[in-house]
This record gives structure tokens, C-alpha cells and sequence, in this order.
């Protein structure tokens, strides 16, 4: 393919297309694999008990003829507001008693832990007589002990204990226990371990995972976790937060028993965003929170601190206001498995009542606003009555791709399914701007591409055909946002669903994710247009900024390679090539060199079946 690079007629692209979703959904946060560096599972002991034995959903009981029940004992979790909000078994203790002596307690197992790496450890429990507490990280059936505390616990109120246990072994079966032998009764309400070297609660190899794939802004706590969410939970110390189920059975939550621990507030959100370089992107709870609450919530984060939710985040350590900008009115609203108003014109008197509230705290925010787009009902009676408070849609896209990966004939048909999926998500995007236009108020609206991604990835390894259909969405969002009126693009969702691998003791790059680290070179720059010979099929994408071009490169053919030539512009800086032998899941990029050979001024390049690639070109001064 020869293409031309008009370096002259640029175009400046938002930042915001490099957005990412951090949804409290399945592993992404809590869970497992995911952002929060909370090692112990089911900690606050939401649920059910396990069969007849009355011990909390994850833990092993330990006494022959010791007592366990949940409920029925002081809790120490609790929420605060959306007292409208009813769920199940969110609030509760485990007590444990000693009925006839004997060693007694409760255990954890399945602990990936690392010799000499200190572990901070805490907990929260109420005796009414003195009672020795050993906490111990032991091999699987807790007959070695690697490292062990002893906790002096006494009658009163809650006591909370925190403490550091370094390991003298590795071991990727583990065991934490809490033991006792008096003849007593403890009451735990909320455990707690993580690795010492954690960012607020947060995994640092993650964070630094998420930094290097370049995110502008971060949309959070959801999706459709904002239905469940309740914000001023995280003005509790985190032991303290009542876990949060999920409404729609455990589909936000499956992979801890439909339930969230609220590892995160927004404190330590904000901390990420400043951390990875990003502007915060917050979701309300539309239906559950009152108008009151919302704008509490933006007083808590651009108030000053003379206000009163203010005056609190400063209490937290945060003096200056945290200036969040961006809030969405809810998330996927008129869809039937969302909570709240079914018809346009409901979802937009209620959307009103708390613009209203919230701009009385902050006249500066901007909004965003959803529902089951595109449809030119919703357009009509809900984005065109908002057109003049919330300039920005939510649009959301899945594609679909049947998977089979049994023969080489079904690998390639699989593949060639993927990577044609990106005309889907461009079709929706166009389908929705003429929508919006239909409604005579087009130029003030604006569409926020903020979900995107391929149907399930949260449920299935990542692979190399997934990357490339993501350079290829990467691509159309670039090329388009213009056009489209179309700034903010989040992908759904990076940590531990298709970006960010996250194991017990590692995190690295998936192919998607390694195609963001790549393309983010783009992120803020002016878009150069590009011209091919013959049909332009989107494989070619190009920006500069200060005094760099940088182009990238798509070859989506799944067995042959494809050449590529341009007029070269300047000098070559560098040139990396993203490719691999397999398309099938687990499969990532290798990143090598790529070699760029000049023929009579033009700059050429062959890439391999199934790639991707960047070079950057130094500009003449």
C-alpha cells in the first residue's frame, strides 16, 4: 500500500480517546486478578454460610466442636445514605466460640505469599472476655508455620490490630489463620492483608501496568456497578465499608459470591487518576442515591474546604478541592437490566433533579447522560430536552464473534470474524450521530463512546486476534472523533479483562493491552491526514506532536504479510513492530525492531500477518 501524510493540515484530536473503564464488575477491582492488592477473599463475610457449618463463604473453620454463625451478633460494617437501597446478608460478623477449649479459630487458604516480602495485616474483633489471638501464614494445612503474631485482645468495643507478617518461605498454597485456644467467643468483623508495597490499597505492579497503556480519563465506579454503588461508604474507613451486592444476581459481582468489599474510595481513586496521569470520570447512582447525595459527592470532591462534605475531604487529607469535572447521569438507562426510569421522558425529569443539585455544588461540572442508544425516541424526549445542560451521550458497543478454535480452518474463520468487527462499532458510532442530528440539536450534542470491547471478554483469555481488533477500533476512533463529534472513547475494560493480565504474584501486558501501549503515542496529538492509493481500509493511522510524526500500522490479514510506503518527511527515531505466530487465546505480541528501508526518499516496511506496528519520524526544525 502507498500512502501520502499531509503533515501541513493537521487536526487536533482530544486526549480523551485514550479512556478507560475501571468498573467494579467481576475481577477488575475486587475479586480476584484484579487492581485491589487485597489478598483475602470474602473479608467482611458477606452471604451465606457455607452448608451447616455456619462459617462465612471462603473460610475453613477450625475446632472439632467450636461454634461459627454469621449474623446474629454485633456487626461492625454499615453503610451511610441511600437508605432507599435494600439488599441481602451485606452486613455481618462471624463469630467464632470456643464452647469446650481446645485450639479453635478460622483460616484462608490458597495464598500466594513470597519469602521475605512483608505483609500488612489487620483486624477488627470484639471479646467480652481477654482472649489471645495468633495470627499465622502457614503451608496449606497450617502444619508449618511461616510467620506468626501474637494479637492481646480485650472486653469492650471493636479492636482493631495492625501488624506486619514477613513469611520465611515461598509457598503458593498458603494459609492465614486466626487461632485462639481460650474458652471464649471472638467476634471478627472484617480481616484484612495486603503486601506492604501497595499504592492505597492498590496493587503498585498494576498501577504501574496501567500507566503504561496511557489513560486520559478513567470512567468509574461504573457501568453498571453505579446502580449499586454508594458513595459515602468510602468516607469509612475501608474495614469499616458494608460490602455491596449486586442487583441483577451476581452479575457484577460473580467472582465474589455477588458481592463488593469497597476496597476503593474516591480518595484513592483520584489518587490513581494523579498517579497514571489521567482525569477522573465518576458515575452516579441515578436511582438509589437522592439529589442530596450526588451533590454532596461533588462538594466532597471540588468543594472548598471550608464546605462541609469539603471540610471532610480535607479531614482525609485532601485540602485542595480535587476539581472532577466529568459526571454521567447514571449508566445504560431504558435498559431492562438497569434499575430505574424505562421511558425518555422519566429517565430525563429525574436526570433534572439532580443536575439541578449538583450544579448548585459546582456550576463548572459538565454531564453526560445515557440510555439505550442510538434510538430516536430517547434522542427526542431525553438527549434533546438535556441538550442544554448535558452536552455528551453514552454510547456503548460489543461486538459479536462467534469462537472456535477446534481446527485451523475454524482458527482462521474465527480470527477473520474479529478482525472484521471494528465496521460494527464504526456503524453504530455513525448510526448514532445521525440519530442525535435527526433531533435538530446536533451541534450541541456530543457522543461519548465511553464502553467498547468484544462481547465476554471478561470471561475468556485475551488472545492476539482481539489485539488487533483492537488497533483497528484505536484506529476508527482516531479517524473519526472529528467527524463524528466524538472525544471521549473508553475502552471496556482494561484490569483483568482483556488488557491487563493480573495473577497472585505477577501482572503483565495482554495483547490488548500491548496495542494501547503502542498507539498511546497518539494521545493528545494533531491528527495528519492520510490519503491511500486504491482504497483506504483504516490501516494506517497518523499524528505528530512536538516535532515527531508518529504512524502506525495494521495488518489484519490472517496469512500474508502486507508492504507499506510513504514519502519520508524526516528522519527515523524509531520502529517497533507487534507481532506473533498465533492468534489463539493466550497469545501475545512479541515486540522486536522493525525494519524501515528508504528508497528514493520514500520510507518502506513490510509487516508480518497479524500485526502492528509504530514508527516515529523526527520533523525537520
Amino acid at each position: 500500500m502507498t500512502i501520502n501524510i499531509d503533515t501541513k493540515h493537521t487536526v487536533t484530536l482530544s486526549p480523551y480517546i485514550f479512556g478507560y473503564n475501571l468498573e467494579h464488575t467481576r475481577s477488575a477491582v475486587g475479586g480476584s486478578g484484579g487492581l485491589s492488592a487485597q489478598m483475602l477473599r470474602n473479608r467482611k463475610f458477606a452471604g451465606k454460610p457455607a452448608k451447616n457449618s455456619g462459617v462465612a463463604a471462603e473460610w475453613t473453620g477450625i475446632g472439632d466442636r467450636a461454634f461459627f454463625q454469621t449474623g446474629g451478633r454485633p456487626c461492625y460494617t454499615r453503610h451511610i445514605g441511600c437508605e432507599r437501597m435494600h439488599r441481602g446478608n451485606e452486613l455481618q460478623s462471624l463469630s467464632v466460640q470456643n464452647v469446650h477449649g481446645g485450639l479453635c479459630g478460622i483460616a484462608q487458604r490458597d495464598l500466594v505469599i513470597a519469602a521475605g516480602k512483608p505483609y500488612e495485616l489487620r483486624t477488627v474483633t470484639r471479646v467480652s472476655v481477654p482472649v489471645t489471638l495468633a495470627a499465622e501464614l502457614t503451608d496449606r494445612q497450617g502444619g508449618t508455620v511461616y510467620a506468626r503474631r501474637e494479637l492481646s485482645l480485650v472486653p469492650g468495643d471493636w479492636q482493631t490490630e495492625s501488624f506486619s507478617l514477613t513469611p520465611a518461605a515461598d509457598d503458593r498454597e498458603a494459609s492465614v489463620r486466626f487461632v485462639f485456644t481460650d474458652r471464649a467467643e471472638v467476634i471478627f468483623g472484617a480481616v484484612s492483608m495486603m503486601p506492604a508495597d501497595h499504592f492505597h490499597g492498590m496493587r503498585a505492579d498494576v498501577v504501574k501496568l496501567f500507566k503504561e497503556i496511557g489513560p486520559a480519563v478513567i470512567r468509574w465506579p461504573g457501568g453498571n456497578f453505579a446502580g449499586e454503588y454508594r458513595w459515602k461508604d468510602g468516607l469509612l474507613p475501608s474495614d469499616m465499608r458494608g460490602p455491596l451486592q449486586a442487583a441483577m444476581e451476581i452479575e457484577t459481582q460473580p467472582h465474589s459470591y455477588g458481592y463488593d468489599f469497597h476496597e476503593i474510595s474516591t480518595d484513592d481513586f483520584v489518587a490513581l487518576c494523579r498517579e497514571v496521569g489521567a482525569e477522573p470520570f465518576l458515575t452516579i447512582n441515578l436511582v438509589w442515591n437522592s439529589t442530596g447525595d450526588s451533590a454532596d459527592w461533588v462538594e466532597y470532591c471540588n468543594g472548598s474546604a471550608e464546605t462541609e462534605y469539603g471540610r471532610k475531604r480535607a479531614e482525609n487529607g485532601s485540602p485542595e478541592p480535587y476539581n472532577v469535572r466529568f459526571w454521567s447521569l447514571g449508566n445504560e438507562m431504558g435498559y431492562g437490566h438497569m434499575e430505574g426510569p424505562m421511558r425518555p421522558e422519566d429517565y430525563a425529569d429525574l436526570a433534572r433533579t439532580h443536575i439541578d443539585a449538583m450544579r448548585a455544588a459546582d456550576p463548572g461540572i459538565i454531564f453526560f447522560s445515557s440510555g439505550p442508544y442510538p434510538n430516536d425516541g430517547w434522542a427526542e424526549h431525553s438527549a434533546a430536552r438535556l441538550a442544554d445542560e448535558v452536552p455528551y451521550l453514552s454510547l456503548h458497543y460489543y461486538a459479536g464473534a462467534v469462537m472456535d478454535y477446534t481446527t485451523p480452518e475454524k482458527i482462521a474463520e474465527t480470527y477473520r470474524a474479529i478482525a472484521a468487527a471494528p465496521a460494527g462499532a464504526e456503524r453504530h458510532a455513525r448510526n448514532m450521530r445521525a440519530c442525535l442530528d435527526r433531533t435538530g440539536k446536533g451541534e450541541k450534542l456530543h457522543i461519548s463512546f465511553d464502553e467498547w470491547n468484544v462481547w465476554y471478554a471478561w470471561y475468556r483469555p485475551s488472545c492476539v486476534g482481539e489485539g488487533i481488533f483492537t488497533a483497528k477500533v484505536m484506529h476508527m476512533l482516531l479517524r473519526e472523533s472529528v467527524p463524528l463529534d466524538m472525544p471521549f472513547c473508553c475502552y471496556f475494560q482494561p484490569i483483568g479483562e482483556g488488557a491487563i493480565l493480573v495473577e497472585p504474584d505477577a501482572a503483565r501486558l495482554m495483547a490488548n493491552g500491548q496495542i494501547f501501549s503502542l498507539m498511546k503515542a497518539h494521545r493528545g496529538a494533531d491528527l495528519c491526514p492520510v490519503e491511500a492509493e486504491g482504497e483506504d481500509d483504516g490501516s494506517v493511522f497518523a499524528s505528530q506532536t512536538d516535532g515527531r510524526l508518529t504512524v502506525t500500522f495494521i495488518n489484519d490479514c490472517f496469512d500474508c504479510p502486507k508492504d507499506f510506503r510513504f514519502p519520508l518527511p524526516g528522519t527515523v527515531e524509531e520502529a517497533v513492530l507487534l507481532s506473533s505466530d498465533e492468534v489463539t487465546p493466550y497469545s501475545e505480541f512479541t515486540e522486536s525492531p522493525l525494519s524501515v528501508q528508504v528508497d528514493g526518499g520514500d520510507a518502506c516496511l513490510t509487516l508480518p500477518p497479524h500485526s502492528a506496528a509504530k514508527v516515529t519520524v523526527r520533523l525537520p526544525a
